[in-house]
């Protein structure tokens, strides 16, 4: 190759990256598309069905590899897997048939398409008890499940929450059926305290898992369930396929325009779950008592008149915020305003549980006309020797309450007399007025 002097060698960049680096002349290296030629079914050149008959033209692909013999292997080692097997049983040509081309793009479409039952199905039966406020969720069998193991099986189980809300904090599973694909499970898990306001808007998330010991246990495919589609008191089953979960929006996924919006409503969004974070569940009964209610005459004489009566029956689903999963709970509750400091009331300790049974009442002394400007605030502590305990979460009813906790400060109000009972939703929000370190 001569260059004139005066006049600066360019190569361009397709060239350059087509140089041979190896010794000798400079010679460019032929395409890798060369060695897997495509043969179009629409093609307007013919196809033979007999290779013998089929000439290869200077040009072709086929025409790279060394003619040192047509039915040895002298070019075979160039040329694709694919293109081997469309060769004709008795001759050596280097055709690839119209039918092998066809039947090679069926079995990839198939192989990647995703039947609606390719990870499983899952079979499951709800029943609401608007009585008692339970959801009773019996998990009965799954089947066909996606292999997860080397063994071709799984260790499957479900895992239930109620979206939105904490997950630790109301998370149930199930038992684990060990080198399975088609399990039986015919178990009952149950929520309590379950209002009309979670049927409404809440989601329960049936998640069917693969146990493993040595590592984290990996998601088969999960189904979700409005709660909304549940009638009160009455049985509803269900039979639907595994899914992969949701994927979640990315900014980098949308547009220029979108991602500034995008960010800042993920932002928001993460903002408002932290700060209203379901930390559990607690049941309290309210029941105002006039004077003239009382008839014990013992109690007149110790001078107790009317009041309110606040009893502390239970929590269900707490948020664990020790070590081992549990919590060591117990549930205070003020009347504030407290100039004198003396409606601090505490419950026992209950060791390591999510579902603690108090059943405990205390009582304040004082009239209607002042309980109207009262507020009550309860919070739920984990106890920790040695160190400040844990706020779990906590609910304030009073006049300036909403939901709920309005209502039920309305009816006591309403229902003098009469024991109110109701469940309320603890958040991480923790009141102004409460001590952390008692």
């Amino acid at each position: 190759m001569t260059v004139r002097r005066g006049k600066k060698l360019s190569i361009s960049i397709q060239e350059h990256m087509a140089i041979d680096v190896c010794p000798g002349p400079i010679r460019p290296i032929q395409q890798i598309s060369a060695y897997f030629p495509r043969l179009s079914p629409t093609s307007p050149t013919p196809i033979s069905p007999n290779p013998a008959l089929s000439p290869v033209p200077a040009s072709s692909p086929l025409a790279l590899s060394p003619a040192s013999g047509t039915s040895g292997m002298g070019g075979a080692h160039l040329l694709s897997p694919l293109l081997a097997h469309g060769r004709s049983g008795g001759g050596g040509g280097g055709s690839l048939s119209l039918t092998s081309s066809v039947d090679t793009s069926v079995d990839i479409n198939s192989s990647d398409s995703d039947d609606c039952t390719a990870l499983g199905t899952l079979e499951f039966e709800l029943r609401y008890d608007q009585s008692s406020s339970e959801l009773h969720c019996t998990i009965l069998r799954a089947k066909g499940l996606k292999p997860m193991d080397f063994n071709g099986l799984a260790d499957p189980y479900v895992k239930l929450h109620l979206l939105p809300g904490a997950c630790k904090a109301n998370k149930l599973k199930t038992k684990t059926i060990r080198n399975c694909l088609n399990p039986v499970w015919s178990e009952t898990l149950t929520y309590v305290g379950i209002t009309e306001d979670d049927m409404h808007r809440k989601t329960l998330r049936l998640s069917v898992c693969d146990e493993d010991k040595l590592t984290h246990n990996e998601l088969i495919g999960e189904s979700r369930v409005p709660l909304k589609r549940m009638k009160p008191d009455q049985s509803k089953r269900f039979h639907t396929c595994l899914e992969h979960p949701p994927p979640v929006p990315s900014p980098t996924a949308m547009g220029e325009a979108l991602r500034g919006i995008s960010c800042y409503l993920r932002e928001w969004e993460n903002e408002q779950l932290h700060s209203l974070e379901e930390r559990g569940r607690l049941l309290l009964s309210l029941q105002f008592l006039p004077p003239l209610a009382l008839d014990d005459k013992e109690e007149e004489d110790r001078g107790r008149g009317g009041g309110l009566c606040v009893g502390v029956k239970r929590c269900a689903h707490l948020a664990a915020m020790d070590v081992n999963g549990f919590s060591d709970p117990y549930v205070k509750i003020y009347l504030k305003p407290d100039v004198q400091k003396k409606s601090k009331h505490k419950t026992s300790v209950m060791k390591k549980t999510l579902n603690p049974e108090f059943n405990e009442d205390f009582f304040y002394e004082i009239s209607a006309s002042e309980l109207a400007n009262k507020t009550l605030e309860v919070t739920v502590w984990d106890y920790d020797l040695g160190r400040s305990n844990d706020f779990i979460g906590g609910v304030c009813l009073g006049a300036h309450s909403q939901g709920d906790s309005l209502r039920h400060w309305v009816d006591c109000l309403k229902n003098k007399g009469h024991r109110v009972e109701r469940w309320h939703v603890l958040t991480n929000e923790l009141p102004q007025t409460a001590v952390s370190h008692d």
